[in-house]
């Protein structure tokens, strides 16, 4: 156990506080350790590991700074504003930290008694706080005791916990009479990679079970690889709710377990969901004075803690249930229970984003995790999202109009920075609105700096004043600031330049992330194993480059479990869907699907590269087919509008869904047997042209040599193989998929479809 997480175990109370609070950076708080121990003198002590035991606990963990001379053991905490306004119960947990810390060392050091220091330094003015007292180690002794008896309970119910879970995974049998094609080579993959500690890359047709076949032999291999936790982690809804369908088939609950011949797993598995689906009250503030959900919190939080574990199966309904019955909030209660659970499912940004929680505990408790990583083509365009962030001059400017006084000068700081940048990028760019800057601009960065600073300094003084539209700039220009510190060739700085009110020029100004990679390999450097899957995984090296995957990892395609007799493919080249040659294209590409349509009457879902593109087409094919029904895709749709989209797809119904490649229904939806007996896909999905991706070919090219492949051909592939998987669904399943463009045709083009795809039958 870590002295921090026993510390927030034993020793939190009171409110849940989230007000907005100008907290340091974190990599402030690292100059802040730095300039604290610079001043300390030759014989301070930096990052002094120190571990201890008390009956089956073993706490560990590194004390900022000891000064021998003096006796005196620190621990160091930066903040920004008015070290008064700190929340009691925040002081509390500190002291905890020390104290304990001075127990250990006593015991470590053999000493009599220590000094022990809490030490704010002001990350603004640099002044340092202290907080002495001093301690006999009979009185931290006593109160280290007292701390882990605290949790020893707690403890010992874990270990017990851990006991009977392995147990059950030892004795796990696979819930169906056996494996489908392929599936069984699939798990066995996976399986050696947990055993070997290592990552892989699966490709895997949609139909051969992937869920199932990944996590029951990760399952299998967590007893004897020592493993604490198993992350699987999905980009959309559709994968959690999979993957927790699977754990219920292969782990039941003791509820479940008594419907059926299987036996009860004592496995505690937590759904995670997003904030904003999980709050209770939307209305509210988190904090006790605001949210009946965060009034006394930590308060009630170990009896809901414990009413959770016993029930083990945590999805997002049983969370909620819980955490009201308790009254405490349930997105805090499940990020709580992310250190007690030992599935956890959720959103890849849990693990993978610049402040992920499951990767920040998997580090601070040294777990043993397995990662489990659903559709893992996403996670390319996810992890470049993730580390991009920009920023508005609008919003700057709107932000002047309404902020208190106080702000006004170093709001213009800002403003004048960035005019200035404005005119510099505009001479680079001439007729261009587009510009790549040289690097993060330090002069604009500067003054935002300072005005971040005054914010915090303003909220310190006026704490329930700020606005939500200044807290929005104030977290942007924090994320900004800290990718800017991070800023490699891994990224690019770009300005995009328009015409503001009054004839001046506005930018928005952004650090894009071109190569993710490397952010997210220490991610999977922390991961005992990690397993990516998808059915478009390829090619190896792309995935492997662009997100920071070993070099050795091995890449394996799995046998498809479907025959080319199953699925038709057509590639129509006698059509262009170019750009150019799009007005040309709606009557050709209307009159194949109606003449499908005749031949084969089902329902069938048509992608195009837009919107624009979509409606173009349905325009045409409704006045020239009108008998054939059809719907269509539209912007910015919400769940229930979505939810009616796939509705349409009835067993025996009859129709074609118009979709955009790479939306919502090219991926993720299930639609078998005969809810959907055909695909049209008209557009090889190349993203478009523009001065933005033209940026990332050439920085590509420049490392890896591929800049189009890597820009254009294989993204755009990827999304019309995932559309086009959407057709056949199991064994039984028949289907047509036409892939409508001259360019279908090209060699390499060709190479990067399914090999059970019949390419040499299309006949066209």
């Amino acid at each position: 156990m870590a002295v921090r997480a026993l510390c927030e175990f034993t020793s939190r109370g009171g409110d849940l506080d989230l007000r907005f609070t100008p907290s340091p950076t974190a990599q402030e708080g690292i100059a802040g350790h730095a300039l604290v121990a610079g001043r300390r003198g030759a014989g301070y002590e930096r990052e002094i590991a120190l571990a201890g035991e008390y009956a089956a606990l073993a706490v560990r963990g590194r004390a900022d700074g000891y000064d021998a001379a003096r006796n005196r053991l620190e621990e160091i905490k930066t903040f920004r504003g008015d070290l008064a306004l700190m929340p009691d119960n925040h002081r509390r947990l500190h002291w905890a930290q020390v104290k304990v810390y001075g127990a250990l060392l006593c015991r470590a050091r053999e000493l009599a008694e220590v000094r022990l220091a809490l030490v704010y330094l002001d990350v603004v003015s640099q002044r340092e706080t202290l907080i002495e007292e001093t301690f006999d180690a009979a009185t931290l002794e006593a109160f280290f005791v007292e701390q882990c008896r605290h949790f020893l309970a707690w403890a010992e119910q874990e270990l017990a916990h851990r006991q009977r879970r392995d147990e059950a995974l030892e004795a796990l049998r696979f819930p169906h009479a056996g494996f489908r094609p392929a599936q069984r080579e699939l798990a066995e993959s996976v399986y050696k990679a947990a055993g070997t500690g290592r990552c892989l890359m699966l490709q895997a047709p949609t139909g051969i079970g992937k869920t199932l076949g990944t996590l029951f032999p990760t399952l299998k291999a967590m007893p004897r690889q020592r493993l604490d936790r198993l992350f699987f982690l999905a980009a959309k809804t559709p994968g959690r709710r999979l993957a927790l369908d699977a754990l219920a088939t292969l782990a039941p609950a003791e509820d479940d377990a008594a419907r059926g011949d299987a036996a009860p797993t004592p496995l505690r598995i937590l759904e995670l969901t997003a904030r904003d689906k999980a709050c209770e009250h939307p209305d509210k503030a988190c904090h006790g004075d605001s949210c009946p959900l965060a009034s006394g919190f930590y308060d009630r939080l170990a009896e809901a803690r414990a009413a959770a574990v016993r029930h083990g199966r945590l999805e997002r309904a049983a969370l909620r249930e819980i955490a009201l019955a308790h009254g405490v909030c349930p997105y805090y209660l499940g990020q709580e229970l992310a250190r007690w659970c030992d599935v956890v499912v959720g959103d890849y940004n849990y693990y993978f984003d610049l402040h992920a929680m499951l990767y920040a505990l998997t580090v601070e408790n040294q777990w043993r995790v397995a990662l489990l990583v659903d559709e893992a083509h996403n996670l390319v365009e996810r992890g470049r999202g993730m580390y991009t962030a920009e920023l508005d001059q609008g919003a700057l400017r709107a932000l002047k109009r309404s902020a208190p006084a106080a702000l006004k000068k170093p709001l213009e700081r800002v403003e004048r920075q960035w005019r200035a940048l404005n005119g510099e990028a505009g001479d680079a760019a001439g007729d261009d609105d587009y510009q790549v800057l040289d690097g993060p601009p330090q002069r604009l960065l500067g003054a935002l700096q300072g005005l971040t600073a005054a914010i915090g300094d303003y909220h310190s003084e006026h704490p329930f004043a700020l606005d939500s539209d200044l807290q929005r700039f104030y977290l942007d220009t924090l994320h900004l600031a800290r990718l800017a510190e991070l800023f490699d060739d891994h990224s690019l700085f770009d300005a995009t330049l328009r015409d503001g009110r009054r004839g001046a020029r506005l930018s928005r100004l952004c650090c894009r992330n071109v190569v993710p990679a490397g952010f997210l390999a220490p991610r999977f450097a922390a991961a005992h194993s990690a397993v990516l899957f998808s059915a478009t995984l390829g090619p190896a090296d792309y995935y492997r480059n662009l997100l920071g995957l070993p070099d050795a990892t091995p890449w394996l395609e799995s046998a498809s479990p479907f025959s080319a007799e199953q699925l038709d493919v057509h590639r129509v080249r006698t059509i262009s869907t170019r750009y150019a040659d799009r007005p040309a294209s709606l009557m050709p590409i209307a009159a194949l699907m109606a003449e499908q349509y005749r031949r084969h009457p089902g329902n069938y879902l048509a992608f195009f590269s837009s919107y624009a593109y979509l409606d173009q087409v349905a325009e045409r094919f409704a006045a020239e087919f009108p008998s054939i029904p059809l719907w269509r895709q539209s912007r910015r749709m919400d769940e229930a509008e979505r939810q009616a989209f796939l509705e349409r797809f009835a067993a025996d119904g009859r129709g074609i869904g118009f979709a955009v490649l790479g939306g919502a229904f090219g991926e993720g939806i299930d639609l078998a047997g005969e809810r959907l007996v055909g695909a049209f896909v008209a557009t090889l999905g190349l993203p478009q042209v523009n001065p933005v991706t033209e940026q990332f070919r050439r920085r590509l090219e420049t490392q890896f040599g591929r800049g189009y492949d890597y820009a254009y051909l294989f993204p755009g592939l990827q999304k019309v193989v995932q559309a086009a998987g959407r057709v056949i669904r199991s064994p039984e399943d028949r289907g047509s998929v036409h892939l409508i463009d001259d360019r279908f045709g090209e060699p390499r083009v060709a190479r990067l479809l399914p090999a059970w795809w019949n390419l040499a039958g299309d006949g066209r």
